[in-house]
């Protein structure tokens, strides 16, 4: 009598997650890694040509860069750099970019970690509801607020002043950093809270002491995420600022390119001397912007 097998039996297995099928060869899955490196380092360089290409140009005279040819200069120039930095007062520009991030950033961190640990650590009624509604502003396009900013900032006398950026951009901050703020100070345990609660500790000890020092990779991140684009910023400070010596870098640049004959690689030169800070800011932090994410995401 022939015994069958149960139907379960009878079924192929799957193989374990992460490991290939047994029909794909060695050569097969070789093949696919290297199509696929080649799509990733095809799409690298289609992202980075633009930057190299204005690296490129903040090196080259005028003609070199009209005339076209090699990505690299043929006959590299610091002229170039000097001379943009000279002739539009790029450092008045660079200090009220300095003064305006600066103060951004201390005001967001100041502020946005009182809110998270609120609303990570603290209890109170519509404690929800309140982050649930500053988690929705993330869907909120900042350009829809921007008549109403420059409508209420010119009411408050504050229109054309370094103030004026300061504030909207503080708020415009306000979902990201209560995100990963409040992330941050809930993964750490709750036992700390209590242990210094028992040592008398009071609750600003407390978020001073035990929790700042904990969730500093969250504070610096905060801190990246808020500068970066407050650096870079642009159309607000285009509607918001008219005297000249109040000017951030970025209309500092603007002001090359409203030339009747704009001369390119002067203009690649300020593009590279507003990004240069940027990236070694994010490089020496990349570090703790990282770990931050990833703590903030678990919490």
């Amino acid at each position: 009598m022939t015994v069958l097998a149960p139907p379960d039996a009878r079924r192929p297995t799957a193989p374990p997650p992460g490991k290939p099928p047994s029909g794909t060869s060695p050569a097969g899955r070789t093949v696919a890694r290297v199509v696929v490196f080649a799509l990733l380092a095809g799409y690298a360089l289609v992202s980075l040509y633009p930057f190299l290409w204005m690296v490129s140009a903040a090196f080259k005279t005028q003609l070199e860069v009209v005339r076209g040819g090699h990505l690299i200069p043929e006959d590299p120039t610091l002229d170039t750099l000097v001379d943009t930095w000279n002739r539009l007062d790029f450092f008045d520009y660079f200090l009220n970019s300095v003064l305006v991030t600066t103060c951004t950033v201390a005001l967001t961190l100041a502020v946005y970690a009182c809110a998270g640990y609120a609303f990570a650590v603290l209890r109170f009624k519509g404690r929800l509801a309140l982050s649930r509604m500053f988690m929705a502003l993330l869907f909120v396009p900042g350009v829809t607020v921007m008549l109403p900013i420059v409508v209420l900032e010119n009411e408050m006398g504050i229109l054309g002043t370094h103030l004026g950026l300061v504030l909207p951009f503080v708020n415009g901050t306000a979902p990201l950093s209560i995100l990963l703020m409040t992330g941050a100070f809930s993964a750490i345990p709750g036992e700390l809270r209590e242990s210094a609660r028992v040592d008398g500790a009071s609750e600003l000890r407390i978020f001073t002491s035990v929790y700042l020092p904990l969730s500093r990779p969250a504070l610096i991140t905060v801190a990246l995420l808020t500068a970066i684009p407050t650096w870079n910023e642009y159309l607000l400070t285009r509607v918001s600022l008219n005297d000249p010596a109040t000017y951030t870098l970025p209309l500092g640049l603007q002001t090359l390119a409203s030339e009747s004959v704009p001369q390119y690689n002067n203009l690649m030169a300020g593009a590279l001397i507003i990004v240069v800070p940027v990236i070694l800011l994010f490089l020496f932090l990349q570090r703790y912007f990282m770990s931050g994410l990833v703590g903030a995401v678990k919490g």
